[in-house]
């Protein structure tokens, strides 16, 4: 049985649930921002790339409630780091056949995007970073330590 079909400890309930809850939350803010669901979005590209973003991140949120938690945390920071980096590209030089943005740093909706992008993307560095220790530790036989306090 592999990591991801362990149940997950009921400890680690609190980051699985807020991981959940912001990658639905980077699901909505691009729902809303192409316009509603299907909406639209020119060029065709990026539209694609909104629903890319908005499947991928309901698809993390139920691995994560279901305790998959490495491919879970992994597709999580994919989720994350995707729209920042076309934020960023599409408000820096712009992208082909989509300038409308460029120079557009404070939107109220991008910055609640970054901001929901950003808490999601370290929530999962950490819980994956810990997941995989947990899986090296387990495949050792090693328990962790703490150091003696001086």
């Amino acid at each position: 049985m592999t990591v991801d079909q362990a149940p997950a400890p009921a400890s680690a309930w609190w980051p699985r649930i807020a991981g959940a809850l912001l990658a639905l939350a980077v699901a909505a803010v691009h729902v809303v921002d192409q316009g509603g669901f299907p909406g639209s979005k020119a060029p065709a590209y990026v539209g694609i790339g909104y629903y890319i973003v908005e499947v991928a991140a309901i698809v993390t949120a139920g691995l994560l409630i279901a305790g998959a938690v490495r491919i879970g945390w992994a597709l999580a920071m994919a989720v994350a780091a995707g729209p920042v980096v076309g934020y960023v590209l599409s408000r820096g030089p712009g992208l082909p056949g989509y300038t409308d943005d460029i120079g557009n740093w404070t939107e109220p909706l991008g910055l609640a995007s970054l901001a929901a992008e950003g808490l999601l993307f370290f929530l999962a560095l950490t819980m994956l970073g810990r997941a995989l220790a947990a899986e090296r530790r387990a495949a050792t036989g090693r328990v962790p330590t703490r150091a003696p306090h001086p």
